[in-house]
């Protein structure tokens, strides 16, 4: 696997599927370099453009993960003086084909957990943080019989 986390080339994600089919979510984070590592390293991202330490773009099928770090943007206190940080409950979901595999990698990796595996009626799910406090849900769906 090439290291792409420090070249500033950009890649468009759109030649494998139409702009206007990306669904794009913004995380707030604390270092782009180590996002951008995680996410492709650790969870199948491929970067789509990296401008360290301001902001990366990172796809997985149609999903954009916009990772603006404290100098860009996305990361400017908003009019009432509100901050954007990193962290909180909303999340992206990511469906895995073993839940069990991932989270065995996952743990190896030293990666940090929310929460133990959850069973319910649709499948079972965990959740992960990505470095900067991001949660990030792994969810394996129920085989229908």
């Amino acid at each position: 696997m090439t290291d792409d986390t420090t070249d500033d080339t950009p890649r468009d994600p759109r030649a494998r599927v139409p702009e206007h089919e990306l669904a794009s979510v913004r995380y707030i984070v604390d270092d782009v370099a180590a996002s951008v590592a995680f996410y492709c390293d650790r969870l199948g991202f491929t970067v789509a453009t990296n401008f360290p330490p301001a902001f990366a773009d990172v796809t997985r099928g149609h999903l954009r993960l916009l990772l603006s770090g404290p100098a860009s943007s996305g990361a400017r206190a908003l009019p009432d003086g509100r901050q954007p940080v990193a962290g909180g409950w909303n999340r992206i979901h990511l469906v895995v084909d073993d839940l069990g595999a991932e989270v065995a990698r996952l743990t190896a990796d030293g990666v940090s957990f929310r929460s133990e595996i959850i069973s319910g009626p649709g499948g079972q799910q965990v959740v992960v943080d990505d470095p900067s406090g991001n949660p990030v849900e792994l969810f394996q769906p129920a085989t229908r019989h």
